[in-house]
């Protein structure tokens, strides 16, 4: 994000005014794709919050990232209900396919891999969500599907 871009987002707000912390975070993130120790620090110099309150926040809501997403990013719930239908092997099986670990973004940025509490569709477990995309009830055949749809797509 160039500085000027930054600057345009924080004059939308007022100065040292905290309660503007979480949309600011926001539309960094919006424009940037994930937030920047750097980033974190200039927005803390421009509300007079010290860094750590900010990274504190910023970690503390899972909506935000702080390394840039692949091409498709994979969330995969592991709630209790998905858990149950065995989603830690489904994990383990998407870290080696794409040679990707949870929490990290492939060195061609093609995939990103993000382990999610709960998706909030217990009911239609197991669950992934890649991008804008729900896949439920999903069964090994269909990981396998899936995989190797998302490895043609980027060839």
């Amino acid at each position: 994000m160039t500085k000027e871009n930054l600057e345009i987002i924080l004059s939308k707000y007022p100065v040292n005014k905290k309660d503007g912390l979480l949309p600011i975070l926001q539309e960094i993130q919006n424009e940037q794709g994930y937030l920047t120790d750097e980033l974190l620090a200039a927005v803390g110099k421009y509300l007079n919050l010290p860094a750590n309150k900010v990274y504190g926040v910023a970690t503390f809501y899972d909506q935000f990232r702080f390394h840039p997403q692949g091409l498709y990013h994979i969330r995969i719930c592991r709630g209790t209900a998905c858990h149950l239908f065995g989603t830690s092997t489904y994990l383990d099986e998407l870290e080696k396919q794409l040679k990707v670990k949870a929490g990290t973004t492939s060195k061609d940025r093609k995939f990103s891999i993000e382990i999610a509490n709960c998706l909030g569709a217990c009911e239609s477990a197991p669950i992934l969500h890649i991008n804008e995309s729900f896949y439920t009830h999903v069964t090994p055949a269909d990981l396998d599907r899936i995989i190797h749809t998302l490895k043609e797509k980027t060839e």
